[in-house]
């Protein structure tokens, strides 16, 4: 049982959050912190948290463990505003979606990462962001990457991973390096993707009105191009050099089909084409197949 949570940014994922744990019945009081008041007041008329504090330092004052859930543009002004103000037996998580840039913002807070602090970062999201958006299943059947150091301590991992456990999450540990490079693959790429494809057909669309032949393709393409635009300029520049190297091999790629097509290499195409359709179809009938257990 948890006595008192805290989590520092109240909106979809740290409400998603708040709401699994009080459905789970494990915690007596969940406080939300942040500055943005209007947020963490509309949290508390959800009853998504039980009270509020603009003052991060008061927030996580008396928390049996933190989870910050902000921006990793703003993780390390949040961690130097929680440093000094918890036990030293508080545990310390993060949603953070590149763990290289939660851990060197960690470091230069607290002087060292502290022994209690488990990096995360659940694998679940919408479009939709705020407060508002928040949803109770919202990680049940997600995996939870949790990348501890060499010296976390046993028991705060522990206790991180019960804590996604009773969201209903899938809990998963690698190294710091592995996730970003990972995720700069599966995410990040793909979400920088949409947003430069969006933003030239927006450009295009003044004077062609392309948008109103696009079909549901470019819709379910683009979808992820809908999300926060702060938050992944924030994990852009946090795994830059892992996103620059994907952008890179991307690029290669793209300038090869480019090739093919400008010299009406139908074999080529084809070949691309039909790689990319057998890998994804056999993933995914995979996943389909395989119970949620043991994948």
């Amino acid at each position: 049982m948890i006595k008192c949570l805290a989590i520092i940014g109240v909106g979809l994922i740290g409400g998603s959050l708040a709401l699994a744990v009080k459905r789970a019945g494990v915690c007596q009081e969940i406080v939300g912190g942040g500055r943005d008041e209007a947020q963490l007041c509309k949290a508390l008329e959800l009853g998504v948290i039980d009270r509020y504090e603009i003052n991060i330092a008061t927030a996580v004052h008396d928390a049996d463990m933190v989870v910050v859930a902000v921006p990793l543009g703003a993780m390390e002004e949040v961690l130097r505003q929680i440093a000094g103000h918890v036990r030293p037996d508080t545990i310390i998580t993060d949603t953070g979606s590149a763990k290289g840039s939660v851990v060197a913002a960690a470091r230069a807070a607290f002087g060292a990462v502290p022994q209690t602090f488990v990096p995360g970062h659940p694998i679940a999201g919408m479009e939709k962001n705020g407060v508002e958006a928040s949803s109770v299943d919202l990680f049940e059947g997600q995996r939870v990457i949790l990348t501890p150091l060499p010296d976390t301590q046993m028991e705060a991992l522990a206790a991180v991973r019960t804590l996604w456990q009773y969201t209903g999450a899938e809990i998963v540990e690698m190294e710091v390096e592995h996730h970003d490079a990972v995720l700069a693959a599966t995410s990040h790429l793909p979400h920088v993707l949409a947003y430069v494809l969006v933003d030239m057909l927006a450009r295009m669309d003044e004077s062609q009105g392309i948008f109103h032949f696009a079909a549901g393709g470019l819709r379910d393409f683009t979808r992820i191009a809908s999300s926060d635009p702060v938050m992944w300029r924030d994990i852009c520049l946090a795994n830059h050099v892992t996103v620059l190297s994907m952008l890179e091999r991307f690029s290669s790629e793209l300038a090869s089909l480019t090739a093919a097509i400008r010299a009406a290499d139908g074999t080529h195409i084809l070949s691309v084409f039909t790689r990319s359709k057998v890998a994804r179809d056999l993933y995914y009938q995979y996943k389909s197949l395989v119970p949620k257990e043991i994948q």
